[in-house]
């Protein structure tokens, strides 16, 4: 087992531990420990919200988290010699659930997946599910079930949600300008357009003082994916992937977490993948000069594992760029073209019995596969998803005879 480099008490909150880590993007957080090219690593992971979801059946917790803490990054590691321009080169060697734990923890055997209330967030079909919903997934080897959606069962690919490097001083400042213009377009929109600083619950690593004062003013959340990677949500980075991530501070410090079990293509609900805390085993390297050799300008670049289900039956469902309620079309659009293959999906599974918010949560969290099949058909960008037959212990093909409806219990929900 490689060495963990980053440790967490899991009985314990990420800003009790011997070494907190943070849950803002700067460059002034303080390396939590310092790695030699070529080193392989173990970094211990605490749930994303610091554990504010509990194992029951009430959607209560979901509706009340305080997504100030997110997210709970463990790091930043230092590795020695790299400077701005190079390419940090992180290999996925494994990871997973807290290993041999039973408890109150996400990890600890089990994890969940949960749809965010519209005021706090929302969802990516939030217009139609605005209230918070949460199903809790037990954890058998490399499969999952679930007593909120019972007659389903698949093999996750695990992986994990959010890592990246810090940013520099001027990226920084640009997230945070480009992002207020935007939310100035519309800054009484619920949901919100974007997050800015905030320094409310602000974690800044081993900062201190004013150091830390300073981090939680100007620091940027951690909730989208950006330049120096961030929170990508990318069901295929899991074992076997290899990361090239843009250094753009000295010592590139690498931070992450925010670990999924499993996850649709998408993250449907936004809290949509089976959350987990958990390890991840790393190694890392450098490419000096990397990203003026391969033309990295913005955004990493990945290689993806060889690591997947083997499933090989799907049922797909189509979406284009026509807003059916108000019968509006839209140019091209694959974003409402993709939102509606999922609303066509969620209708499809409530004929057998599933409520709306059950299939929403199943696509959410199970390993669907969510394709861009057309935007140069004009006016209407066609999106595809598609959902593993396999998983089910019924059919769900269409036949003659017409759907097996039956009673499919329920998610849980808010009081």
């Amino acid at each position: 087992m490689p060495d963990v480099v980053f440790s967490v008490d899991q009985a314990m909150s990420m800003r009790d531990q011997k070494v907190p880590g943070h849950n803002r993007w700067h460059p002034d957080i303080p390396p939590a420990v310092s790695v030699k090219p070529g080193t392989d690593l173990r970094i211990e992971c605490r749930d994303w919200t610091d554990n504010q979801i509990g194992n029951n059946d009430s959607a209560n917790d979901v509706r009340d988290v305080d997504l100030t803490h997110a997210h709970m990054l463990s790091g930043p590691i230092a590795v020695e010699g790299a400077e701005p321009g190079d390419l940090l080169v992180v290999d996925i060697l494994d990871l997973g659930p807290i290993p041999q734990q039973q408890g109150e923890g996400s990890g600890q055997g089990w994890g969940y997946t949960g749809v965010f209330a519209k005021e706090n967030g929302g969802g990516f079909l939030t217009d139609r599910f605005p209230d918070s919903y949460k199903a809790v997934w037990d954890f058998h080897g490399q499969q999952a079930t679930s007593r909120h959606i019972p007659g389903v069962r698949y093999t996750g690919i695990t992986h994990p949600g959010l890592f990246g490097t810090a940013p520099s001083a001027e990226l920084l400042a640009r997230w945070n300008a480009r992002e207020q213009a935007l939310i100035d377009t519309d800054p009484h929109r619920v949901p919100a357009l974007a997050l800015p600083p905030l320094a409310d619950n602000a974690l800044a690593g081993t900062a201190t003082g004013e150091a830390a004062s300073r981090i939680a003013a100007e620091g940027a959340r951690t909730v989208p994916a950006r330049e120096n990677g961030g929170n990508h949500d990318i069901k295929n980075f899991t074992r076997g992937s290899r990361v090239f991530y843009p250094v753009l501070v000295p010592g590139a410090l690498l931070s992450g977490g925010d670990l999924h079990f499993s996850q649709g293509d998408g993250e449907i609900t936004f809290c949509g993948a089976i959350e987990m805390g958990g390890f991840i085993d790393l190694h890392v390297d450098l490419i000096k000069g990397g990203m003026e050799k391969y033309g990295v300008t913005t955004n990493p670049i990945f290689m993806p594992g060889n690591v997947a289900p083997q499933y090989t039956e799907f049922i797909s469902f189509v979406g284009i760029s026509v807003d059916h309620e108000t019968d509006t079309n839209h140019y091209l659009d694959a974003t409402m073209a993709y939102r509606n293959a999922c609303l066509n999906a969620v209708d499809y599974l409530m004929t057998f019995g599933y409520s709306g918010e059950q299939a929403y949560l199943l696509l959410g969290s199970a390993p669907i596969e969510g394709r861009i099949s057309g935007v140069v058909d004009i006016p209407n960008a066609c999106s595809t998803l598609y959902l593993p037959t396999a998983i089910f212990d019924f059919d769900i093909r269409p036949t003659a005879e017409g759907p097996r409806k039956a009673d499919r219990g329920q998610c849980a929900v808010t009081s």
